[in-house]
C-alpha cells in the first residue's frame, strides 16, 4: 500500500503516527539487539579499549546513517532544505552547552534517552524511571519552569538558517562528498568488526538502526510532499518526542496525532518484542540510594541538555549529523567530550560491555 492510499484512508496525522509506530519497532528491535549505544561508544574510544566492539557497533549505525540519507539526497528521493535542523534559526550556544549536559546525563545515568527506552522495555526499572524523568524535565524545559534559563542560554550565540547551517553548503562537498565520507567511516567499521570478532547481531544491527533514520527521513518528506497542510519533515529524536507522549498521557489533548506520538510506542513494542524472543526480559531494580540519586540527576542533566540542544545522541548524533547541520555536529562533540571527562571523574574503575561474536553482551 503507497503512503497516498494510506492518507486517503487514514489522513494525514494518523499516517504519520502509524509510519512513526513502524519505523520505531524496527529501531527498537535492532537497537536491542545491537547493544547500540553512544555511551558505551564514547567510554571503549576515551579508556583506548580496543576489544569491546562497543565502538565499531556505533560507527557502524552512524556511517549507515550518513550513507542512506545522503544517497537519497543524491537520488533525489529526498531534500533537507525545509527541515527545521536547517530551514529555521539555530542556537550554538544551546548546542554546545545541551550535548555537554547530555554527555554529563548519559554517564550518570549509564545509558542516552534512547538506550533507556529500550531497556525499560526489557524490565529494567531503573532506566523505566531515569526515562520519567527525563521526560518531565524536557518537557518543563520545553514549555514549564525551566523554559526561561533555556532560552535565556539559547540566546547566547545564535546561527542562521538556510545555508548558514548547512554544512554541505558552507563546505561545498555536496551530497557526494558526504556520502564518500560515509564510506570511508563504514569501511573502517568493517576492518575493525573483523578484528574486534563483532557478531552479525551487533553489526548488523546497527545497520538497521542507520536504516531507520534513513527511512524517518524520507518518511516525513514524502507526506510532506503529498500533505495538503504542512507537516516537519524529521527523523528520529527522543527529547521532543518523549516530552510529547508525556504530555498527551497526564492531559487530554485535541492536537492531532504526529510522527513524535508514534515514535515512542513503537520503540518501546519493537525493544519488548525482541528482548521476549531472545530471552532477554529482565526485572531489574535499583541497588541502594546513592544508585537512585546518580540516575536521577543524570536524567535531569539529559532532559534539560537535549532541549537545550535541540537533540539528543540520536536526534543530534544520528538525524541531526545524516543531513550535516551544523548544530548537530556541535552538539554530537559536545556529548562525546563530556561525556569522556565524566566518565574519567566517576566512572574510570567500570568497563563497558563487549559485543560478543555470538552479538550478545558479555
Amino acid at each position: 500500500m503507497s503512503i497516498e492510499s494510506l492518507i486517503d484512508r487514514l489522513g494525514e496525522p494518523a499516517t504519520l503516527a502509524l509510519g512513526a509506530a513502524v519505523i520505531g519497532m524496527a529501531f527498537g528491535a535492532f537497537t536491542q539487539r545491537s547493544r547500540f549505544c553512544l555511551r558505551a561508544a564514547v567510554i571503549e574510544f576515551a579508556r583506548n579499549q580496543r576489544t569491546g566492539g562497543r565502538l565499531t557497533v556505533w560507527l557502524f549505525a552512524f556511517a549507515t546513517a550518513v550513507g542512506a540519507t545522503q544517497l537519497l539526497a543524491l537520488l533525489g528521493a529526498f531534500d533537507a532544505s525545509n527541515a527545521r535542523q536547517i530551514a529555521a534559526r539555530g542556537s550554538l550556544s544551546g548546542a554546545a552547552i545541551g550535548g555537554a549536559l547530555f554527555g554529563i546525563g548519559m554517564i550518570l545515568a549509564r545509558g542516552c534517552s534512547s538506550r533507556m527506552l529500550v531497556l525499560a522495555a526489557q524490565g529494567n526499572l531503573r532506566a523505566l524511571l531515569s526515562g520519567l524523568i527525563f521526560a518531565v524535565t524536557a518537557q518543563s524545559a520545553l514549555t514549564g519552569a525551566l523554559s526561561p534559563l533555556r532560552l535565556a542560554i539559547s540566546e547566547w550565540w545564535t546561527i542562521d538558517g538556510g545555508g548558514a547551517r548547512d554544512l554541505l553548503a558552507r563546505t561545498g562537498i555536496g551530497h557526494t562528498g558526504a556520502l564518500l565520507f560515509a564510506a570511508v567511516w563504514f569501511v573502517a567499521a568493517v576492518f575493525w568488526a573483523r578484528r574486534q570478532r563483532v557478531g552479525a547481531c551487533g553489526w548488523g544491527g546497527a545497520i538497521g538502526v542507520g536504516l531507520t533514520v534513513a527511512a524517518g527521513w524520507w518518511f516525513t518528506y514524502a507526506v510532506s510532499k503529498l500533505a495538503f497542510d504542512p507537516h516537519p519533515i524529521q527523523s528520529l529524536s527522543f527529547t521532543g518526542p518523549s516530552a510529547e507522549v508525556l504530555s498527551r498521557v497526564l492531559f487530554v489533548s485535541d492536537k492531532p496525532l504526529s510522527f513524535d506520538v508514534g515514535l515512542i510506542p513503537g520503540v518501546f513494542l519493537g525493544a519488548f518484542l525482541a528482548a521476549a524472543l531472545s530471552g532477554d526480559l529482565k526485572l531489574e531494580g535499583f541497588q541502594g540510594g546513592a544508585s537512585m540519586r546518580r540516575y536521577i540527576a543524570g536524567a535531569v542533566c539529559m532532559g534539560f541538555g537535549g532541549m537545550l540542544a535541540g537533540g539528543c545522541a540520536v536526534g543530534a548524533g544520528l538525524s541531526g549529523a545524516a543531513v550535516f547541520t551544523a548544530t548537530s555536529w556541535v552538539t554530537l562533540a559536545g556529548i562525546w567530550i563530556a561525556a569522556a571527562l565524566t566518565d574519567r571523574l566517576v566512572d574510570q574503575g567500570d568497563a563497558p560491555p563487549a559485543v560478543t561474536e555470538a552479538g550478545a553482551v558479555r
